[in-house]
């Protein structure tokens, strides 16, 4: 029909805000006269879509909190049941919204229904997670590790990791061959990277991959904050010391949040703190500025130093304005993005299992005081710099996506 608009579908899998962010921020850049645009996400989350150029519509994900149980106590974050739910309400889903092009991030299940409606499937995943990626895996924080030592943790951890991936990988191929569709295999990494076309939210510097197809494409940090006002004590912060930005995200341990601030207020730095409603404990220290969300990259900016959960989204905004990251690591997906960026040195490392607010302290001094940290994260930000996430994602619908007849080719609304 000439001048009809491609149809394209993000479905977001609402257990962390970084699965939900990254649909937003590529479905809120395109062209409404170019591309029909549609995202799905839970009804929890509906408060970050408030003013959207595109239809919403609601399909629902496990909780944020039945998530992260699962990765703390390492056992698979789905069962079987739950992904021939996800099946239906996917196909319920397709069919109501007929696209073009369905884009997913983390909703396992559109391996499955995608294929089943004979649409094309690209998810977005992080790079670390690719099955072409070489990657050093460090014991994140187990069960285990709180009655291990460290190294006897890690080492029974290489052992096991392969049969704990296979055991995560299959649900999945469980439900994929109750539909007829081939194994993924026992490497969960192709379990949370199967698509017509893998859009990974990193660059090559940090991630490189190594012989992977041309549908595997490095798409850039995708850089995002919540649609929140400032705290009144925003602009009468003083510039007369650092600044510490400290979140811990919707995926950290709010229970150090307190020994963070305690080890930061005998220092001569002001903290910026997202707290998303986690307890402080009775009198927050005098240097602390308090708030229960805040705008992330634009505090980013401001810092000297970001603290947070080691995770990609929070790191992401610190490097591209080129500040120096000290992530408190706790699930797998935090320490492999940390290890990549304390390889590149632009930042530290610490164990949330194993924290401490003395030695947290020393770290935050010796990264503050030593300039090769910014270096490495200036160096970050050139980097990102050169793969604009939104424009690449614009590209790739025009390489991959032909428009109808009369049809505009998009871009930036």
């Amino acid at each position: 029909m000439k001048g009809e608009r491609r149809r394209i579908l993000f479905v977001a899998e609402a257990v962390t805000l970084a699965h939900i962010a990254r649909p937003l921020v590529l479905a809120s850049a395109l062209d409404t006269a170019g591309y029909d645009v549609t995202l799905a996400c839970d009804e929890a989350w509906s408060w970050l879509l408030p003013d959207c150029r595109f239809r919403v519509r609601r399909v629902s994900s496990i909780s944020s909190a039945v998530f992260l149980r699962a990765l703390a106590r390492g056992s698979p974050v789905y069962d079987a049941q739950t992904l021939r739910s996800y099946v239906a309400a996917d196909l319920a889903l397709i069919e109501a919204v007929r696209p073009d092009l369905i884009v997913g991030d983390f909703r396992l299940s559109l391996s499955v229904s995608a294929r089943l409606a004979g649409i094309r499937y690209v998810a977005l995943s992080n790079a670390y997670w690719s099955p072409y990626a070489r990657c050093h895996y460090v014991v994140p924080s187990l069960p285990m590790t709180r009655i291990l030592p460290i190294g006897m943790a890690g080492a029974v951890f290489a052992l096991v990791r392969p049969i704990a991936f296979a055991l995560h990988a299959q649900p999945l191929n469980q439900v994929r061959k109750e539909f007829g569709l081939h194994s993924l295999g026992s490497d969960l990494r192709r379990t949370y990277t199967d698509g017509d076309f893998v859009l990974y939210a990193d660059v090559p510097g940090m991630f490189p991959l190594s012989g992977q197809p041309d549908s595997h494409q490095h798409l850039g940090p995708i850089i995002w904050s919540p649609p929140i006002p400032r705290p009144e004590w925003w602009a009468l912060l003083p510039d007369d010391r650092p600044i510490v930005y400290v979140t811990l995200g919707s995926s950290g341990k709010a229970q150090i949040l307190p020994g963070i601030l305690d080890a930061l207020a005998g220092l001569p730095v002001h903290v910026l703190v997202a707290t998303a409603g986690a307890g402080v404990g009775d009198a927050p220290p005098a240097n602390a500025h308090l708030a229960d969300y805040l705008p992330g990259a634009e505090a980013a900016r401001r810092a000297s130093l970001v603290v947070c959960n080691g995770g990609s989204p929070t790191c992401h905004q610190a490097l591209a304005a080129g500040v120096p990251v000290v992530g408190i690591a706790g699930n797998l997906d935090q320490f492999l993005n940390m290890t990549a960026i304390v390889d590149m040195g632009a930042g530290t490392m610490v164990r949330a299992d194993r924290f401490d607010s003395r030695t947290f302290r020393r770290i935050v001094q010796t990264v503050l005081g030593d300039p090769s940290y910014a270096a490495c994260a200036a160096r970050a930000a050139t980097s990102f710099a050169q793969y604009p996430a939104v424009e690449r994602f614009e590209r790739f619908l025009v390489q991959w996506l032909p428009f109808r007849e009369g049809a505009s080719p998009g871009g930036r609304g």
